[in-house]
């Protein structure tokens, strides 16, 4: 069975797929599209062995990209992101930051331990707020990226996504240090979800590359997401400068229309009073 793609998903992944493929150093045939039916092949025959529907692995390759965009975003290095399942850990994909495996490893991965290491360290009612200005800053900053990957699929895809329950368990987890009540917790995380949205939404076509190379490659580490957004930055760059310089000709040629009408007006009205001063 192939795989029907999605407009959008054709435009992408054809030149993604061959970017992949050249770093590769595979062929890859761009004439009669051999290659791109093999490699879909090979993902419905992926699909089927993790049994998830395309829509599913869409789904999470793209909360996974919204992790790591928001994140250089934010300015945080990201070590990888992957769209593969992990029973042991229980989760269908993962985006972690620069050791979080060997944060992991020693049993300090997890929101909950970061809560714990700074609870007792947290101003009380009354306190000077400002020494701890930095933590505040990042608890604010690390919801932000928790919730980002909801944000990045109700950003690009219909329908409401599932709930993101481990996203927000940590998201609370690191709320509890700054928030007191309920209601603040949930209204503060309820504001990070359209901080989220609104960091995301210029870089919706930076989602979507991202997370369709990740359906391809299945994991991607912190160097290769930079070159990816680099290199379409670099080309949206590219497309800017491009319509500059061609709005550019497109004044000059104006103004040069402009230049030659009023050279000719000018030439009549020395002919005229030419005329008239020879009466």
């Amino acid at each position: 069975m192939t795989k029907e793609l999605s407009a959008d998903e054709r435009d992408f992944l054809q030149p993604a797929l061959a970017e992949v493929q050249a770093a590769a150093g595979k062929p890859h045939s761009e004439a009669n599209g051999s290659g791109l039916e093999e490699e879909i092949n090979e993902y419905d025959e992926l699909l089927a062995a993790l049994g998830r529907t395309p829509e599913q692995d869409r789904r999470i390759a793209i909360h996974e990209a919204g992790h790591a965009v928001c994140a250089r975003l934010l300015g945080h290095d990201v070590g990888g992101i992957t769209a593969n399942p992990d029973a042991a850990r229980g989760y269908e994909g993962l985006c972690w930051g620069v050791g979080h495996a060997e944060a992991f490893a020693e049993g300090r991965g997890d929101a909950s331990d970061v809560r714990d290491a700074l609870a007792q360290q947290m101003p009380h009612a009354g306190d000077d707020r400002r020494p701890l200005g930095d933590v505040f800053a990042n608890v604010y900053a690390k919801c932000i990226e928790f919730v980002a990957g909801r944000a990045a699929e109700r950003m690009v895809l219909d329908g409401e996504p599932a709930v993101p329950a481990d996203d927000l368990r940590q998201a609370r987890e690191l709320a509890l240090l700054i928030c007191k009540t309920e209601e603040a917790i949930e209204t503060f995380l309820a504001h990070c979800d359209v901080a989220a949205r609104d960091l995301l939404m210029p870089y919706g076509d930076v989602v979507m590359t991202l997370s369709i190379v990740l359906r391809i490659k299945r994991t991607l580490d912190g160097t290769e997401i930079d070159e990816i957004i680099r290199g379409l930055e670099a080309e949206k760059a590219l497309a800017a400068e491009h319509r500059r310089r061609a709005e550019w000709k497109q004044s000059e040629l104006a103004a040069g229309w402009f230049r030659a009408q009023c050279e000719l007006l000018d030439a009549a009205r020395r002919s005229s009073s030419a005329q008239d001063w020879r009466r």
